[in-house]
């Protein structure tokens, strides 16, 4: 796999909060006033003394598929923030009173089917961008762009041609980017890690991770969609032209144009979190095995194998999507322990014996069981950095080294 390739900034002379950035591509024209460099980052720099602590946050969605709304209606539980605009090329999206799950706001919402329009709102102070994969980097970069704060869901490259110009714009730009993943905020994710931390497992050597889902059960199932209130050529946007398909539509995670199936949608969750353990940033070798065994429609494999190389540890990754028992997590094996964290609960049990031959687990020395969905806790310190400018838990950079883990994973699967 490639270096990344960052771009060197340097500070102007007696311009404190003014950068200048070499080699780096925008979304818009530089020719573009609204789009300077200076008016940009001046923003970025301003944007402590714009919001005080008793400020509203004011929050656009561009892409409010099921996943943002989930966000939403978490940003909704917190104090601090209100949503003010909407965008989707789906006309029916955009009205957050929409589908089986509404969200409440207090005030009516400003509907935009482009997302260069919000982003052109003075009214919006920060984005949160849902869309499919392809869209997160030319939606990233042009939401820093015009000075807007960003909670972007993952994976935010959809290939790792993007990362080293990704990183480049988003920290010129000096934004309070947070990419969505949400295990860096949840309890549980926390608890283990200040267990490895504190010598609780021993030397690890192994990273077991697993995820299991049932797509069959849901098979053929879309929420309703008419294509005439849909503007497909602006969905598709950098993907390939191609006439309208449901199932591509409703199911864009499993087509490699728009999505990476389970390797980027799910692996990344714990690729992320044990990259934030021990401190990774790129495997030296990855293998990959994998094939479409039963969910033949779609093009991503609905089973397989994956491994990541990095120095003295080993990261696995078994997935598939016909069957869910076990759900998803993580083991951890260590010369002291083992530890099996979930989203639901963190247990590390004692090592010691020669031969577990029994089923059963030993008796673990600890246990704790989650408190709530981490999201809201995620979402909650995006917020708290927008105010204070700090690095959200969450960062870009951190973000395009797992992309780049788990594309190099997919790249092997597709031949």
């Amino acid at each position: 796999m490639d270096e990344f390739e960052y771009i060197r900034l340097r500070r102007t002379v007696n311009r404190p909060t003014q950068f200048l950035a070499f080699g780096l591509r925008y979304h818009r024209s530089m020719s573009d006033p609204r789009r300077s460099v200076p008016r940009r980052l001046f923003l970025a720099a301003s944007a402590a003394r714009i919001l005080g602590a008793n400020d509203i946050i004011r929050i656009g969605a561009i892409g409010v598929g099921g996943r943002c709304r989930g966000l939403l209606d978490k940003l909704t539980q917190l104090p601090g923030n209100r949503i003010v605009a909407t965008s989707d090329v789906f006309a029916p999206a955009r009205d957050l009173a929409w589908g089986d799950r509404p969200i409440k706001v207090a005030t009516p919402v400003t509907q935009y089917a482009d997302y260069r329009r919000l982003l052109d709102d003075k009214n919006v102070d920060a984005v949160v961008i849902g869309s499919p994969d392809h869209w997160h980097v030319p939606m990233l970069r042009a939401a820093v762009a015009a000075g807007k704060d960003v909670y972007c869901e993952k994976p935010v490259t959809h290939s790792r041609d993007d990362g080293a110009g990704l990183v480049a714009a988003v920290e010129a730009s000096r934004q309070v980017v947070q990419i969505g993943y949400q295990q860096r905020s949840t309890d549980v994710f926390r608890t283990g890690k200040r267990a490895l931390e504190d010598g609780l497992l021993g030397k690890v050597t192994m990273a077991q991770a697993f995820w299991y889902q049932n797509y069959l059960a849901r098979r053929g199932i879309y929420r309703p969609t008419d294509p005439a209130q849909l503007d497909w050529k602006a969905w598709l946007g950098p993907a390939p032209a191609r006439p309208f398909e449901l199932l591509r539509y409703a199911r864009w995670r499993w087509f490699w144009d728009y999505g990476g199936g389970s390797i980027t949608d799910l692996y990344s969750h714990w690729g992320d979190t044990i990259h934030w353990y021990f401190g990774l940033k790129k495997p030296s070798k990855v293998f990959a095995q994998g094939d479409r065994v039963e969910l033949t429609e779609f093009e991503c494999p609905d089973t397989l194998n994956a491994s990541w190389l990095y120095p003295g540890l080993q990261v696995t990754y078994a997935s598939t999507i016909i069957a869910s028992l076990e759900g998803g997590g993580f083991i951890l094996r260590g010369t002291k322990a083992m530890m099996k964290i979930t989203r639901s609960a963190v247990t590390v049990y004692p090592e010691g014996v020669i031969r577990q031959e029994s089923a059963a687990y030993p008796d673990p020395i600890l246990h704790e069981p989650s408190k709530r969905d981490g999201t809201i806790d995620h979402l909650e310190n995006w917020l708290d950095c927008i105010r204070s400018r700090k690095q959200p838990n969450a960062p870009v950079r951190a973000a395009v080294e797992i992309a780049n883990a788990s594309h190099a994973a997919n790249q092997i699967l597709r031949g």
